[in-house]
């Protein structure tokens, strides 16, 4: 009991700090590497089918885009929010239960330089993309394991929280906008409000087993 406790407590403060910083600066690269989590699975997806990327882009106001020609339109839309879940929650249970931390952050550190040579073109995502892959290779090389460890829970509970709410402001609450769902609905049938549901509920459950 008393171990369980000691494991769940720096969760629960580090959980508290980052609702408490979520609409202040600081947690703003956190949430654009999230945003950057949601465009990859659609690029990753696109691939996964046959389809062809061409790129990627990151906008400043958290926003983002993916142009691809083939694979499945069905697959590659449904794949935006519950990918950028997934990504979040296997770096955050790595850091918990694992001590592959350091070899975790060098390869997101990789993987955001590769996605940026070969698919971004724009400034603000290059900046971003390049500026944090180079941020998270220096971290894996010079810091130890805690820094490592600390920075990938940071990243998981960010991606937690994130998900469920963007799903919620892009489907629901602003249900006219140009989002996954919409297109969801336009290409498949059904309602906006329908597929934000459903995608909501599946990213709490996913959540809930985490």
């Amino acid at each position: 009991m008393i171990s369980g406790l000691r494991q769940i407590w720096p969760l629960l403060l580090l959980t508290a700090a980052v609702i408490a910083l979520w609409s202040t600066p600081m947690l703003l690269p956190l949430k654009m590497l999230v945003v950057f989590f949601h465009e990859f699975s659609h690029l990753l997806t696109a691939l996964l089918t046959g389809g062809s990327p061409e790129a990627l882009t990151l906008t400043p106001h958290q926003g983002g885009m993916v142009l691809s020609r083939g694979g499945n339109r069905f697959l590659i839309l449904s794949s935006g929010y519950l990918g950028s879940l997934l990504i979040g929650l296997a770096i955050f249970l790595t850091a918990l239960s694992s001590r592959a931390d350091r070899w975790v952050t060098a390869g997101l550190g990789g993987l955001l330089l590769l996605v940026a040579a070969f698919y971004i073109r724009d400034g603000f995502a290059l900046a971003f993309t390049v500026t944090s892959g180079t941020v998270l290779l220096i971290t894996a090389s010079w810091l130890g394991h805690a820094a490592c460890d600390l920075l990938l829970r940071l990243i998981g509970l960010t991606s937690m929280i994130y998900v469920p709410l963007d799903i919620f402001s892009d489907t629901l609450e602003r249900a006219d906008q140009r989002s996954d769902a919409r297109l969801m609905a336009e290409e498949f049938g059904g309602l906006t409000i329908v597929w934000g549901i459903l995608w909501l509920f599946l990213s709490l459950w996913v959540i809930a087993l985490a």
